[in-house]
């Protein structure tokens, strides 16, 4: 019987510059618009070729601004196709068109720099910690944008939202609705059960008025 050769793997990121004015707040809903309809199609797709995948959100006044990225672990051969799929989205390139998104970013596939499963976990945590991080983060992210096409889907009339700006209209509406859903049942339906798993264990918090974990 034939062995299998080992196929190098490696995390890999596709990150989205979003334009945000000054003296506004970040547009939010456009990490939602990003996430389930150009990029749950292509995890969906991938997912036997896909180890692990997550997404990750952040905005601040600095050189990277406001910007939604996925991270996934596959081989080189599997990103670059990947890549190729998200850069020729049509929806992508409308936004690029409309200057919502200033600037879309892939990682060199021809470069492994992350090849363990812990590369990408913070390095201040325990190498345990590091290894198994990524099964955690990814399930949030499943949740997360589950949540979202269950409610994007459940909206009045969606069908006919055919021009990008009703489209992302829709999505500042679902992100309002996920807000609302997170500060209002979060703490018990995420923050609570997690406790639960780690046998009810304190944790120290950095005390502020209102809790970011």
């Amino acid at each position: 019987m034939r062995q299998e050769s080992y196929v190098v793997k490696s995390w890999w990121y596709a990150r989205f510059r979003i334009r945000w004015p000054e003296n506004t707040e970040p547009s939010w809903h456009i990490d939602l618009f990003i996430a389930h309809r150009i990029l749950l199609p292509v995890i969906n797709k991938n997912k036997k070729n896909i180890i692990f995948w997550r997404f990750h959100r952040r905005a601040a006044r600095d050189q990277e601004g406001h910007q939604f990225s996925l991270t996934f672990y596959s081989s080189p051969e599997k990103a670059k196709q990947i890549f190729n799929t998200i850069r020729s989205d049509m929806l992508l390139k409308r936004m690029k068109r409309s200057n919502v998104i200033i600037q879309d970013i892939y990682e060199d596939t021809e470069k492994i720099i992350a090849p363990n499963v812990e590369d990408t976990s913070d390095g201040h945590w325990t190498p345990s910690l590091r290894k198994t991080w990524p099964f955690f983060i990814m399930g949030v992210c499943q949740m997360w944008i589950g949540l979202v096409g269950e409610i994007a889907e459940g909206m009045p009339k969606k069908q006919k939202y055919t021009s990008l700006k009703k489209m992302l209209g829709l999505y500042q509406q679902v992100n309002e609705i996920i807000n609302s859903l997170w500060r209002d049942q979060g703490s018990h339906a995420m923050l609570h059960h997690l406790n639960a798993i780690f046998g009810y264990e304190p944790i120290f918090v950095r005390e502020v008025n209102m809790k970011r974990f």
